[in-house]
């Protein structure tokens, strides 16, 4: 209810009458319900006044009605379902001659719906006024009440946990492959032990579902320099870096942690750059608090990348909001003048690409708080070697 109560205060604002969602995290957002295979479309309808309308597929029924949303509708043929009939668009369209808004201002995420089903709503609801609502929705979301921000603390206990044994398998020299299925089996393991009331799954599409977002991907030397690639063979050796991508989900919601670990005695050129960037780190996460922009932020840090004689390295973002996106707004980036706020999560992740050896980046998952910030991953953050 308080993100909803959030949301009809932006519409108000803008003066939409009503939100027409169909983008996973957001039809989510609107009613806890992610039936984790999208092969049809789910949509969510809020308005000013009346409890969320949603709109499923007729074989969703009985998971969609887990969710708690009051009024659930059906399209489509399946069983004894009583439906609304096979056309999606045309029950849509039944809803809002019901809610009396066919011919009012409809709030749309521009950034997400294809050609096709903006140009069918034109012709479906000739009377109604279309606004992009795409912004705004996010604007919302980049605030986190506190029952998303405890789901994102279970998320990064879990990751911590799944980044302790990938860090002991790269120990051991175990190759990318190992590394990341020891991680994940670790990371399933306290979900099953610890977790039972998480969910784990993340948000499919038309095409697959991803039941279990539990994930851990790690990139040995030169390879560091591909940033995400499916795991290989590849074991590390002396010298090398390595980088551990490991991203979780519980109910929705994300966290992340990636850490780079030295695999046993690096030259100069590389112990060099690691502690460049630990440093540009410990300079930068002092200025994180309530009213510094992320454009602030980022300069902090291109100034001392600069310093440190990395200015030709410089990346294009030392991080990013999360939520119920993995990588949503607000990006710490020199463009973006989104001022910080209490209960916000970011991405905290200055990094460095150096073609000669890849790249290196510690990444944490943080909390804005009322006074500066707070750490939700707790793997070590200095030089790690092994």
């Amino acid at each position: 209810m308080e993100r909803i109560a959030r949301l009809r205060h932006h519409m108000r604002a803008h003066g939409i009458d009503a939100l027409l969602c169909l983008k996973p995290q957001n039809t989510f957002y609107l009613t806890g319900f992610n039936p984790v295979l999208y092969s049809h479309p789910v949509v969510a309808v809020l308005t000013m006044t009346d409890d969320p309308v949603l709109l499923v597929y007729a074989l969703r029924d009985d998971h969609a009605r887990l969710s708690g949303v009051k009024n659930v509708r059906l399209f489509g043929s399946w069983s004894t379902k009583t439906t609304m009939g096979a056309d999606w668009l045309r029950a849509l369209q039944t809803i809002l001659e019901e809610l009396t808004l066919a011919g009012g201002t409809l709030g749309i995420e521009g950034d997400f719906l294809p050609v096709n089903t903006a140009q069918e709503f034109q012709r479906r609801f000739p009377r109604a006024r279309f606004e992009d609502a795409s912004a705004m929705i996010m604007d919302t979301r980049m605030t986190k009440d506190d029952e998303e921000i405890a789901l994102i603390r279970s998320a990064a206990e879990i990751s911590d946990v799944g980044m302790d044994v990938a860090l002991a398998a790269a120990a051991e020299r175990r190759s990318e492959r190992e590394i990341s299925i020891r991680a994940m089996a670790a990371m399933n393991q306290v979900w099953l032990e610890r977790f039972p009331d998480r969910e784990v799954a993340d948000f499919g599409s038309l095409e697959g579902g991803i039941h279990n977002g539990l994930w851990c991907y790690c990139l040995v030397g030169d390879r560091v320099a591909l940033n995400c690639d499916n795991p290989t063979l590849r074991r590390p050796t002396d010298g090398e870096l390595a980088m551990i991508v490991i991203w979780t989900v519980c109910n929705g919601l994300h966290a992340e942690n990636e850490r780079t670990v030295a695999v046993g005695r690096l030259d100069d050129q590389r112990r060099r750059a690691f502690e460049a960037i630990l440093q540009i780190r410990e300079a930068a996460q002092r200025t994180i608090r309530p009213g510094v922009t992320c454009s602030a932020l980022y300069g902090t840090a291109k100034r001392l990348y600069e310093q440190l004689g990395y200015g030709d390295y410089v990346p294009g973002r030392i991080g990013h909001g999360m939520g119920l996106g993995g990588h949503e707004l607000p990006s710490i980036q020199a463009s973006d003048q989104t001022e910080l706020r209490p209960g916000m999560i970011l991405t905290f992740e200055p990094n460095l690409r150096i073609p000669e050896f890849g790249g290196l980046q510690h990444a944490d998952t943080l909390l804005v708080t009322e006074t500066g910030f707070e750490f939700l991953t707790s793997t070590r953050r200095d030089f790690l070697r092994v």
